[in-house]
C-alpha cells in the first residue's frame, strides 16, 4: 500500500500549502514572498508556527491528508498570500471541465475564484501524505492510528515558492524566506 508520490526531502517535501495556482509571467516570486512574509510579521508571526495534528483524513478521490489545526494566524497568512498573488493568476488556464461534484459549496466557490479548492472558508491546512486507489486510501485512513505514531505538533519555519510536482507535491524549491524575518 504505497502512496504516490512518496514524500522525500530531495523531491516531494512535506509542506503546508497556503495557496497553489497557475501564474502569469507577471509574478515576481521574490516580491510576492516579501509581501507575504511582511504580512506574517504584521499578523504577529515571529520565527515559526507550531500546528497541532488533528488526524489523518480522506479527501475524494483517493487523497490522504494529515489534517492540521486552523489558527487565525494561518488564515491571515493565506489572506496575505491571496492578496499578493491574485492579480498574477493565469485564470485562462483554470480547468473549467474539472469534476467538482464532490467539492463542498465553499470548495467550489474557491475553485471558481482562484483555481484552487482550499481558500477562505474552505481552507483546510494539511500535509498531503499522498494519493492511492479509493479502497486503499479509505483502508489507510481507517487504520492510520494502528500503522503510525503521528506527531502531535508540526513546526513550520519558512515560506517558499515551489514547482508543483505530481499530485501537487512540493517538487522543487524556487525561493524561500524564513518566517518572522523583518
Amino acid at each position: 500500500m504505497r502512496l504516490q508520490p512518496p514524500l522525500h526531502p530531495d523531491g516531494n517535501l512535506p509542506h503546508v500549502t497556503l495557496f497553489q495556482g497557475p501564474f502569469e509571467d507577471t509574478l515576481a516570486p521574490a516580491e510576492a514572498l516579501e509581501l507575504i512574509g511582511t504580512a506574517a510579521v504584521e499578523s504577529g508571526l515571529h520565527g515559526e508556527v507550531s500546528l497541532s495534528t488533528t488526524g489523518v483524513v480522506y479527501q475524494p478521490t483517493g487523497w490522504l491528508f494529515l489534517a492540521l489545526e486552523r489558527p487565525p494566524l494561518l488564515e491571515a497568512l493565506q489572506e496575505a498570500a491571496l492578496a499578493a498573488l491574485d492579480r498574477h493568476l493565469d485564470r485562462a488556464s483554470f480547468d473549467g471541465d474539472k469534476d467538482v461534484s464532490r467539492f463542498t459549496d465553499a470548495e467550489r466557490a474557491s475553485y471558481e475564484r482562484y483555481g484552487y479548492r482550499y481558500t477562505g472558508e474552505a481552507y483546510a491546512p494539511h500535509v498531503t501524505l499522498g494519493r492511492a486507489e479509493e479502497e486503499t486510501a479509505l483502508e489507510l485512513v481507517r487504520t492510520a492510528r494502528e500503522r503510525v505514531d503521528l506527531p502531535k505538533k508540526w513546526v513550520f519555519d519558512r515560506l517558499s515558492f515551489y514547482v508543483m510536482g505530481e499530485h501537487g507535491a512540493h517538487a522543487e524549491t524556487l525561493l524561500e524566506r524564513p518566517l518572522g524575518r523583518t
